[in-house]
């Protein structure tokens, strides 16, 4: 079969099966398993597809049909320009964190620091960091193995070697940090979903890890703990931001405010929802 027309069919299927974007879903899975780019796609759709390579993506559209993030089925996801590995341990790379890493960026205008990014997972906010600041260091941590070898591997592929990673519960594994602990910058995209939250049995998220969406006391529990615990681990002068619930903005600001940051102010992502809180700590 020609290379379109087995690609309008598997985007016919993946339509019928409800996929929110069918035709790119079936797209980027023929592209992978061409081994191929979606320009030459185009370019050269009247090619024949061989037998192995039809088999292979009809069982990927399977797989997509059933709900399995494409990220996943492909190993791969971009974000800020860079590719990253994927796997089911760790979230998938959304566009909406690029308003931490633009945030962040914003708050880094000199030529060294270091910053620190909490439950890394693939390494996604740091990686993207340290592509744009070489001078800076950052210090991303996880508390799954998976995630921080994950990170790990995705810092080597790109060649990021001012980006290294961690294992540890929080701001626990720094205990042995050779810069005292201290950052110019501390951000985080933490569990913050809760619960009994609907959107948990919907879509991509029904594929990804819990322990990296769910959080107690209504989804503020660990960005309240990240607002508490994140004063002592600034540099005076220092920014925390943080990703959040569209919802939740006004109870981050709060719990800034409580803490005693200053300038304490919030972000909207591509939707324009309030997405990222942020606030510094006394120079």
């Amino acid at each position: 079969m020609r290379l379109d027309a087995l690609l309008t069919e598997g985007a016919a299927r993946l339509a019928a099966a409800g996929s929110p974007s069918p035709r790119l879903d079936a797209e980027v899975l023929l592209c992978h398993v061409l081994g191929v780019d979606r320009t030459w796609l185009y370019t050269w759709g009247d090619r024949a597809a061989g037998e192995d390579q039809a088999e292979r993506f009809v069982a990927l559209l399977a797989r997509r049909a059933a709900g399995e993030p494409v990220a996943y089925l492909t190993g791969e996801r971009e974000f800020w320009g860079l590719p990253l590995a994927t796997n089911p341990g760790t979230l998938i790379p959304r566009p909406d964190t690029e308003t931490l890493v633009e945030a962040a960026l914003e708050k880094a205008p000199a030529a060294a620091g270091r910053l620190l990014d909490l439950g890394t997972g693939s390494g996604a906010i740091a990686l993207a960091f340290a592509s744009e600041r070489p001078g800076w260091e950052a210090l991303g941590v996880d508390i799954r193995p998976e995630a921080v070898a994950l990170a790990r591997r995705n810092a080597a592929r790109l060649g990021l070697d001012n980006a290294v990673f961690r294992e540890g519960d929080w701001f626990a594994a720094l205990d042995a940090d050779e810069g005292g602990g201290r950052f110019e910058l501390v951000v985080s995209n933490p569990p913050y979903i809760a619960a009994d939250d609907p959107h948990l049995g919907q879509g991509d998220v029904r594929f990804e890890p819990s322990s990296a969406l769910v959080s107690g006391d209504a989804g503020l529990a660990d960005l309240r703990q990240l607002v508490r615990e994140a004063r002592a681990h600034l540099l005076p002068g220092g920014w925390l931001l943080l990703e959040h619930g569209w919802r939740q903005a006004a109870a981050v600001r709060a719990a800034l405010d409580a803490a005693g940051y200053l300038e304490v102010a919030s972000r909207r992502d591509l939707g324009g929802h309030e997405r990222v809180s942020l606030g510094r700590v006394p120079g």
